[in-house]
């Protein structure tokens, strides 16, 4: 009797159709044992936890920004298969993971637009030394233009006095002076010699018209210059004439050049001071008391 109980709990073909209530009891076991998470997805779920908090923690490093955090969280709340439910504990652990991951993003945008701040500062700061310095830069030009345009306002009219006196000839030594007497004069001597190469540059002693330039007999190639005192001084035995009759001249301007032309024994410049265009005055005092020169 005991082994036809067993034959009869024995699983056979004959047997494959069994009461609903049978079936439907084992088909509640195999659903409880499917939604029922086992104890290596806890771990799987745990670890995916604690690398989640990890690239949390380390969001303000370079190993991972916050978003990857934020993704590392996502995917731990995503790796349990579509049909199991978290419990209440994980769920805040979650979203408290993903506030901190925003939270850290609000203070990495808060350090950049801090910085950005900081460096437009800094750019607006070194345009306005920029400006500064280049407004220095103009205004110190322009006071050196100014400065150099009153000092050639002074010197032209330095230059244009009637009273200011240079020296006609330089390089020169005198070889002969004023009353001088000798067989090379039909009279005793009228002025005084400069000698210098042919070609040393004469110019007017003071400023004055030229009133004559041209062959004078003996004296060669002549130029008188008018002063404005009325005293006539001339220049004589030039080898060319550097300026016409009416032409103003300037103490130092070219009148002419040292020749030979005329009654000469050598290339010199016949210097003579005739007051009012009357007879002619020693011209070394004249030179030295009138116009301050010592030749």
């Amino acid at each position: 009797m005991s082994q036809h109980r067993a034959a009869g709990d024995r699983v056979t073909p004959g047997n494959a159709a069994r009461k609903p209530g049978a079936g439907r009891h084992s088909a509640k076991h195999r659903v409880a044992r499917r939604n029922t998470p086992t104890s290596s997805q806890i771990v799987g779920l745990t670890a995916a936890l604690a690398a989640a908090a990890g690239a949390v923690g380390f969001s303000h490093s370079s190993l991972a920004s916050p978003t990857q955090a934020n993704s590392a969280v996502n995917l731990a709340a995503l790796s349990l298969d579509s049909g199991q439910q978290l419990s209440g504990i994980t769920t805040a652990r979650i979203q408290a993971r993903q506030l901190a991951t925003r939270d850290s993003s609000r203070v990495q945008l808060a350090d950049t637009t801090k910085k950005q701040s900081a460096a437009a500062k800094l750019a607006q700061a070194r345009a306005a030394k920029l400006n500064a310095t280049q407004a220095l830069t103009a205004k110190r030009a322009s006071a050196l233009a100014t400065a150099k345009a009153k000092a050639e306002a002074a010197e032209q009219k330095a230059r244009e006095s009637a009273t200011r006196c240079e020296m006609m000839i330089s390089g020169y030594h005198i070889t002969a002076t004023f009353g001088q007497g000798g067989s090379r004069w039909a009279r005793n001597h009228t002025g005084t010699d400069f000698a210098a190469p042919i070609g040393t540059r004469i110019g007017a002693v003071m400023k004055g018209v030229v009133i004559f330039a041209d062959w004078a007999g003996a004296y060669g190639r002549q130029v008188q210059v008018r002063h404005e005192d009325g005293t006539v001084t001339w220049y004589n035995h030039m080898s060319k004439f550097s300026v016409s009759v009416g032409e103003t001249v300037y103490a130092g301007d070219q009148v002419g050049a040292v020749g030979m032309t005329g009654n000469t024994t050598g290339p010199h410049l016949h210097f003579e001071v005739r007051p009012g265009g009357g007879e002619p005055i020693n011209p070394m005092p004249w030179l030295r008391n009138h116009c301050g020169l010592n030749p």
